[in-house]
């Protein structure tokens, strides 16, 4: 029976209509009836829409509300305050993929921007200086430091296929996807950046396992550890909060608190009376 047909015969959870279609949408993209969701999980779901351990959690407990027998996570943690960023900014090879997060993870260590601002980032729009890089856009001007060896790279790798060569997008398309107007080169989806920022994570997570030995062994774990559920909106929460300006509104005062429990944090102790 097609997975659209076993869908259909199950109804809604009361209350939840909404998260059920797209659980059922997100489901479908990948060919997975409810039987096969419940025998394989959430993780390959959870993979192709980018979806952060709270979002699983929910959409695992409104499946088994749905008749659908997952089990339901624990509800994570909330991210920690304050995490070392910079493998993630790392250029470790020449494999574009790999260049493009990194330049993306390098820009927005200084310049957290939203997913959708830098969906929309044009090369137009990033200058490199001898010292750094500068970013222009209708809100205002940025020095971005620390980012020129990933700008580079990018640069000079994509320069050498012709579809990255002519994009005009800081982030493109690296290969064509199901979408009829998709292209290489291409304005890349939110929901695609936000897959490819949860794979590079991963990788520098399993990079750091590989490559870490040592009295470093302990720490390098730990940093994976987090790395593997790390997603963009959290990684950028941990940049305001470390102190970097906000670009947007968006997360800025979520960020604040981060950032004054840090400084709180690391203030010396009051002698006592």
């Amino acid at each position: 029976m097609p997975a659209a047909r076993e869908w259909a015969r199950l109804e809604p959870p009361e209350g939840y209509a909404v998260q059920w279609r797209r659980l059922v949408d997100a489901a479908l993209e990948l060919g997975l009836g409810p039987e096969e969701l419940a025998s394989g999980g959430m993780d390959d779901v959870a993979t192709a829409r980018g979806w952060k351990p709270a979002t699983v959690t929910l959409y695992s407990k409104v499946a088994r509300y749905g008749g659908v027998p997952l089990p339901t996570p624990p509800t994570p943690e909330p991210d920690p305050r304050s995490l070392d960023l910079r493998p993630l900014t790392e250029v470790r090879s020449e494999q574009p993929e790999h260049l493009r997060t990194v330049v993306w993870c390098a820009i927005a260590l200084h310049w957290p921007a939203p997913v959708g601002t830098f969906r929309d980032l044009r090369r137009d729009q990033v200058h490199p200086t001898g010292r750094r890089l500068v970013v222009r856009t209708d809100d205002g001007e940025w020095a971005v430091p620390g980012a020129l060896t990933a700008w580079h790279a990018w640069e000079t790798v994509r320069n050498r296929f012709p579809a990255l060569a002519a994009s005009v997008w800081v982030l493109p398309a690296l290969r064509r996807g199901p979408g009829f107007a998709s292209e290489v080169g291409g304005r890349l989806s939110s929901q695609a950046l936000q897959v490819t920022f949860a794979k590079h994570a991963v990788r520098t997570a399993l990079y750091l396992r590989g490559s870490t030995t040592g009295r470093r062994r302990q720490q390098a774990e730990a940093l994976a550890a987090v790395y593997e559920t790390l997603s963009y909106d959290s990684y950028r929460r941990l940049a305001l909060a470390a102190g970097t300006e906000p670009v947007a509104p968006r997360g800025a005062v979520r960020a604040e608190r981060a950032a004054r429990a840090n400084r709180a944090s690391a203030a010396p102790a009051t002698p006592a009376d």
